[in-house]
């Protein structure tokens, strides 16, 4: 119950609080509204026309979503909030049978981490990929580990998912994970015995048929799809999406908040590890599972950082393997502390100073946590932190906490209190985010208030024309309008009278483009720098 009141909390309280944000979020819920309105499960289209970018995974959830909940913004997360709820639940369950003591401590590491509980809200693919690959590879290590053919067949129908989910990326990434990590073992029969028949074909039979259909259905779709979506994607910067190659590396640590400095020292000791004991350190004999989850980590992070586009939630599948070698950290070191606490002389002395720096720098990052989720709103409105009293007020609230925070886990029960401490600090960012910064989110960043300011001028679906208006509002209006918004830029201006969304002070521009009809102005969103005009015959 307790894990299942967190994942409530974290994952869909508040599901609703701000109207979906970016351009990908709108994009994809209103690929699922169209097909659902056609009752077609195979060919995703956008606006009448076929949007082959990405398989049919997420939509397919997303209609069942609105069938049963109606067509909302809280409707098209709920797949999310599903998947990661799936995921949490498969950890919980993987550790209870393979490294019981810790199973409830993984899952909710997992489950409060920024990455999660922030995709875990997102109308996107990327969570119902993390979510499948996660438990593809959970899946993998347990035949591994076991050799039952049951877990192996998991492998294969997650795997299966993951490909419908994003593409060839879900097989790709597990074949390197597993391939560098029975190659350190020298394990070459577990490779073969990986490569089991039954599986393979579950596989295909699961994942094939879809990708059969859509192809019949639209000859362009391997064009798009594979050598455009995934090979040009990743080669060259189609789409704008040019970042540094360290970029996953902040990424990554940010994700894992506030568990970063938890994660810092586990990769740490591993590294040290291996530096003395060679490669038996990462997948030794007696304990291959924490080389397994490095592996898990590394690959994602720089097959992703080789990639020409990047994009944040790319490196998604690798924060649940960074929780769980969290977890495996702290579980060691909770063994080792009646240890630790015995030595005697300079031992307990350098105990001292490494608890000291432990727990000051974990404070500072629960405190940063909650800084920002209390700034979050001010940022929305101005775009950059304003130091404003509020703001003043945040900081006070969050080094409270982080002082808090480090005291007690000085405390003689501290490394045992590090859960709970931690937990509460997410709590607290996530009902901060919820109950202060949603409104201003949802006022600067989201077409919903847009939208509604057209339904409060005519019930009746008008037509509806932009001009010099972000292509994020333009998919946010056509999802919340449920109709296409022609842009005047495009030379496509309705004939009849029309409403008009256009930036602030383009009125003169915007008589210009329809000479001879009556322009009258309607009303002003100042969040967003636009106007509303209603535009005559």
């Amino acid at each position: 119950m307790l894990l299942l009141a967190f994942c409530g909390f974290f994952f869909f309280y508040g599901l609703g609080a701000f109207g979906l944000l970016g351009a990908d979020e709108p994009r994809y819920a209103q690929v699922a509204h169209e097909m659902l309105d056609r009752s077609d499960w195979v060919t995703p289209t956008l606006q009448g026309k076929p949007w082959l970018e990405k398989p049919a995974l997420y939509y397919w959830q997303a209609m069942l979503s609105f069938r049963v909940a109606g067509v909302t913004d809280e409707a098209a997360r709920i797949p999310a909030v599903f998947d990661a709820t799936l995921l949490i639940a498969i950890i919980y369950l993987f550790l209870r049978r393979f490294h019981p003591g810790s199973e409830l401590d993984g899952a909710l590491i997992a489950a409060s981490c920024a990455g999660l509980i922030g995709f875990a809200r997102a109308a996107a693919t990327d969570m119902p990929l993390a979510a499948c690959f996660t438990i593809a590879l959970l899946g993998w290590y347990a035949w591994y580990d076991a050799r039952r053919n049951i877990y192996l067949a998991a492998f294969y129908v997650f795997l299966a998912l993951g490909t419908l989910a994003k593409g060839p990326v879900a097989p790709a990434l597990s074949a390197v994970i597993i391939f560098i990590f029975v190659a350190i073992k020298r394990d070459w029969r577990a490779l073969l015995r990986t490569l089991w028949i039954p599986g393979i074909v579950l596989y295909l039979a699961l994942m094939l048929p879809w990708f059969i259909a859509v192809q019949l259905r639209n000859p362009e779709f391997f064009r798009v799809f594979i050598l455009e979506h995934n090979l040009a994607r990743f080669s060259q910067d189609l789409y704008h999406h040019r970042q540094p190659f360290w970029f996953y590396l902040p990424v990554f640590l940010l994700a894992m908040m506030p568990w970063t400095i938890v994660l810092i020292m586990a990769v740490a000791e591993r590294v040290r590890l291996i530096w003395s004991e060679g490669k038996d350190a990462l997948a030794g004999s007696e304990d291959s599972w924490p080389g397994f989850l490095l592996i898990w980590i590394l690959v994602p992070v720089l097959f992703f950082s080789a990639s020409q586009s990047k994009l944040p939630g790319y490196i998604l599948p690798a924060v649940p393997a960074g929780a769980l070698l969290v977890t495996q950290y702290l579980a060691a070191r909770r063994s080792n502390n009646d240890k630790d606490a015995a030595r005697p002389g300079e031992g307990k002395r350098d105990h001292r100073r490494f608890s000291l720096l432990f727990a000051a720098v974990h404070g500072i990052l629960c405190g940063l946590l909650i800084f920002a989720a209390l700034s979050a709103g001010s940022i929305a409105l101005g775009h950059h932190l304003l130091w404003v009293r509020e703001t003043y007020i945040a900081a006070a609230i969050s080094a409270v906490f982080a002082l808090g925070i480090a005291a007690v886990l000085l405390s003689r029960a501290g490394f045992g209190l590090l859960r709970p401490l931690t937990m509460l600090a997410v709590v607290v960012s996530v009902a901060a985010v919820i109950r202060f910064a949603a409104p201003a989110i949802d006022a600067t960043q989201s077409a919903r208030p847009i939208a509604e300011s057209i339904q409060s001028f005519s019930h009746e679906p008008v037509p509806v024309a932009l001009y010099r208006v972000s292509r994020v509002q333009q998919y946010g209006l056509e999802f919340y309008l449920d109709r296409p918004a022609q842009k005047y830029e495009d030379g496509n201006i309705p004939a009849a009278a029309h409403v008009l969304v256009a930036a602030q002070n383009t009125e003169s521009q915007v008589a210009q483009q329809v000479p001879g009809r009556p322009v009258s102005y309607l009303t002003s969103i100042p969040a967003q720098k636009l106007d509303l005009f209603w535009v005559g015959k």
